[in-house]
């Protein structure tokens, strides 16, 4: 015996709406002619649906279980029968267009119309480690699509008017109806011929030939936050390329890192590595290391530095968006000799006696 409830992943005091709306989207997820669909389950969940949907069939069901509504063998009893000839029969209430629009291109009259939109442009930019540390002003040459500076855009030489385009007749948006086995669908499209605006140009620009956009080279400026991590992308909002009476698209700023030879990075933690000798980590020592801004550091090493130790050094990380700056981290490495001298040796045989 079915159960029509699991079929839909819905409780069995679920609402209309709620059984609609899982019906939706499994029919989205198990069309036959979708990748990944399945004819079978499909038909499984139309069946679960005819009977939940209708009142009087659900309290049937809710009595007596599946049985009454199964297909019959030999055609016998109330069953279903999957003509996909007749598909549309079991979407009865349901919206053709809200389920099948993203199949066909195709949605219910009103649903489809989407203003014009630029395209977006990606860029790659390399910075060394301590640009991205600190921050940094690139300014990059781009070759785009930009609203035409003679007509604003519009399409109109300058100082003429613009008329009703015949095409939509000011609507902005043309209807394309297209018939399937599942009916008739509706979508409504920007108009080709004025962009969605309504409105064409009496006279067309001399500049952009009324296209209201033109090819340039273009300055931008991009400004690269402190603390930015190779990898990380960069949006700045419609700096993409233009498109004619619609939006502007976006540029995606990627940036590369240059691995730096003395720094490391541990979120806004610099690490670094410092070698001593055997006696400046037995009798303590104080060097000099290099810093993120370029300059130097002094740093006393403690007596009795085991290698592998970490000094932090507070406030010369990577500075923070909220304030404040991360750690240096100092991972001391002793590095013994490769070669003794004879007095050195019998220095050691000494120490060795003391034993240390």
């Amino acid at each position: 015996m079915k159960d029509y409830y699991q079929i839909l992943g819905i409780p069995r005091n679920a609402s209309q709406e709620e059984v609609k709306k899982a019906y939706r989207k499994l029919a989205h997820q198990f069309h036959p002619d979708k990748t990944g669909g399945s004819e079978e389950k499909f038909k499984e969940v139309n069946e679960a649906y005819q009977v939940l949907s209708s009142e009087q069939k659900r309290a049937q069901y809710d009595r007596f279980g599946s049985a009454g509504f199964e297909q019959a063998g030999g055609g016998n009893g109330p069953g279903f029968e999957w003509d996909f000839s007749n598909f549309a029969q079991g979407f009865e209430g349901v919206d053709l267009g809200d389920i099948f629009g993203d199949m066909f291109g195709f949605g219910s009259p009103g649903y489809g119309r989407q203003a014009v939109r630029g395209r977006d442009i990606a860029i790659d930019i390399e910075l060394q480690f301590s640009e991205a540390a600190f921050g940094v002003n690139r300014t990059v040459l781009l070759r785009k699509t930009a609203l035409c500076a003679a007509c604003s855009g519009g399409g109109e030489e300058p100082g003429t008017k613009s008329k009703t385009c015949t095409h939509c007749n000011g609507s902005g948006s043309v209807h394309e109806t297209r018939r399937s086995f599942l009916g008739s669908f509706t979508k409504l499209h920007v108009c080709s011929t004025c962009r969605g605006t309504g409105r064409v140009p009496e006279t067309p620009c001399r500049a952009c030939r009324g296209a209201g956009v033109r090819q340039v080279s273009e300055e931008i400026t991009i400004s690269i936050p402190a603390g930015v991590n190779d990898g990380e992308m960069i949006k700045l909002v419609g700096k993409g390329e233009a498109a004619a009476g619609g939006i502007t698209g976006d540029l995606y700023v990627k940036i590369h890192v240059t691995p730096s030879k003395i720094f490391g990075r541990s979120g806004f933690d610099v690490t670094t590595i410092l070698e001593i000798s055997v006696t400046d980590g037995l009798l303590g020592a104080e060097k000099q290391l290099e810093t993120l801004e370029g300059g130097a550091l002094r740093v006393q090493i403690p007596a009795g530095t085991a290698s592998g130790s970490i000094l932090r050094i507070r406030g010369k990380g990577i500075p923070r968006s909220r304030g404040g700056r991360g750690d240096l981290l100092i991972t001391v490495l002793v590095k013994p000799p490769r070669k003794f001298s004879k007095k050195a040796k019998e220095l050691l045989e000494e120490l060795k006696k003391e034993g240390i």
